[in-house]
């Protein structure tokens, strides 16, 4: 059995009772070392870990998938959602192509993804449609990610930006405010929020004019808002379009 577990942010109100109950019953538990430290030792207690750097996700993946395969009840730990920008995705892959998918039973523990984290921090952001992009070229071309950032922003979603910055990618941010300010006005509001939920959040609302990109690293998660995003009682508020239907604030 291999399970992906989705950790959420790293407060362990918000770890599901699902991913709780997956930790608990696994005799082996795989995972980046940084979200490992985000499991209370408690649930690691008697068993087996493999735990490796950033970077090392294939070899990770694949200690997991050997585990799963000699018999042990493994998961595999992510931080936020499991299935977005975490591992689910590449032990899927790794199983498929490798035939292993009738062998080893996989299954995915949903849980509190980093935009949720971030919009619940901010106010209501997200109330409309939105869109994802991660800056991070590793994997991605950085033609690409440009493309999916222009796209979105004309197409007016809100939009949540992961791996915003990092040493190597020093100027993507800048690149990416640049793109989306073709699109929106300079003084859109930007969520930009800082380990959610972990010791040294940080929360603060800037216009996209204002961004300074030297404040955010990677364990940063940015909220742009569309053209009908707005401030209320110094939070983010993305309208449903309730108030063009009904009576919005109007006492009888």
């Amino acid at each position: 059995m291999l399970t992906a577990v989705s950790l959420g942010p790293g407060d362990e109100s918000l770890l599901t009772p699902a991913a709780r109950k997956a930790i608990e019953s696994a005799d082996v538990v795989a995972g980046y070392k940084g979200y490992m430290e985000l499991v209370n030792p408690v649930l690691l207690k008697g068993k087996e870990v493999i735990s490796t750097g950033m970077m090392g996700e294939v070899e990770r993946a694949r200690l997991a998938i050997e585990s799963a395969r000699s018999g042990k009840r493994t998961v595999m730990v992510c931080s936020g959602d499991a299935g977005i920008y975490a591992m689910a995705g590449l032990l899927l892959e790794i199983l498929d192509a490798e035939n292993l998918l009738e062998e080893i039973s996989f299954e995915v523990i949903p849980g509190v993804a980093a935009f949720n984290s971030a919009a619940a921090l901010l106010g209501a952001p997200l109330m409309h449609d939105f869109a994802s992009v991660s800056l991070s070229d590793l994997l991605t071309p950085w033609e690409v990610i440009e493309k999916r950032l222009r796209l979105a922003a004309e197409a007016d979603f809100v939009m949540a930006i992961y791996n915003p910055r990092s040493k190597k990618r020093g100027g993507h941010l800048q690149k990416a405010l640049v793109i989306i300010g073709e699109s929106r006005s300079l003084d859109t509001p930007v969520g930009i929020v800082g380990r959610a939920y972990r010791d040294g959040q940080s929360v603060e609302v800037v216009t996209l004019g204002t961004v300074d990109p030297e404040m955010v690293d990677m364990q940063t998660v940015l909220i742009v808002g569309n053209l009908a995003t707005r401030m209320a009682g110094g939070r983010m508020l993305t309208p449903r379009g309730y108030h063009r239907k009904y009576e919005i604030g109007t006492s009888s």
